[in-house]
């Protein structure tokens, strides 16, 4: 994290090395990535007779990317994330794809990723537990640019860490999720990756990057969107739709 590039860059240590851990320690999080790729795969605004154009912010290891290749035939994605572990691994797990011509990397950030992309290019912006680690300041500047890009009609879904308002309730289940990291890395010996997700977490709970609710509903109404919905609450964790207008 710094000035330069305002946002989470954890990734790219340890946590990067043993991504994967994530679905032990937090099944939920390879539960919403399921529904990304579900709701990718309803999108129907499309222009007739051509690929869906996606966009997914953060790719990772793949694990959304996955789920949204095989939500449908007819789309090609863009999978942007400037961690290269991480990436690289996405592209060995998925190189199937790619070879058939559905599937680019991009190794900028988001932001960058974005601002490089035309207006009205893009049917759906995708991401998932992406969004929360940027600052507030970045944030507000790449939610500005997924409506930029996207085609009117199209549609922004991100299945992410949406805090809850009432700060109590979220507390405890952020202490239920910190019991969960504790119990399985422990038993797996993996120290060093407990460090760095507990180091991890402080960042995504301080003040300039938690994205509160109703917060991050109000975000993307001041940028433009309608028909906005946050769904498929789990814990902190949360799905949020929302549509440029025709």
């Amino acid at each position: 994290m710094n000035e330069r590039l305002p946002y989470d860059a954890l990734f790219s240590d340890a946590i990067g090395k043993d991504y994967e851990t994530l679905k032990l320690i937090c099944p939920l999080a390879t539960e919403m990535s399921r529904w990304v790729g579900h709701y990718v795969g309803q999108y129907s605004a499309a222009s007739k007779g051509e690929k869906l154009k996606v966009v997914e912010l953060g790719g990772g290891t793949g694990i959304t990317t996955l789920s949204i290749l095989t939500s449908r035939a007819d789309l090609e994605i863009i999978s942007v994330d400037n961690e290269p572990i991480m990436q690289n691994q996405a592209k060995e797990n998925l190189k199937q794809w790619v070879a058939d011509r559905k599937l680019d990397f991009c190794g900028n950030d988001a932001l960058s990723a974005l601002r490089g992309m035309e207006e009205n290019s893009i049917d759906v912006v995708a991401s998932a537990y992406t969004i929360h680690n940027f600052d507030q300041t970045y944030r507000d500047k790449v939610i500005k640019e997924i409506y930029r890009v996207l085609k009117p009609s199209g549609q922004f879904i991100n299945g992410d860490r949406y805090a809850l308002d009432d700060i109590k309730a979220h507390t405890r289940s952020v202490q239920e999720e910190i019991g969960g990291y504790f119990k399985v890395l422990i038993g797996e010996n993996k120290l060093d990756v407990l460090e760095q997700w507990i180091v991890h977490l402080f960042n995504d709970e301080s003040q300039n990057h938690v994205m509160r609710e109703t917060a991050a509903l109000e975000q993307l109404a001041v940028a433009g969107f309608i028909s906005i919905e946050l769904k498929h609450r789990m814990a902190v964790n949360a799905l949020v739709t929302a549509c440029k207008p025709d």
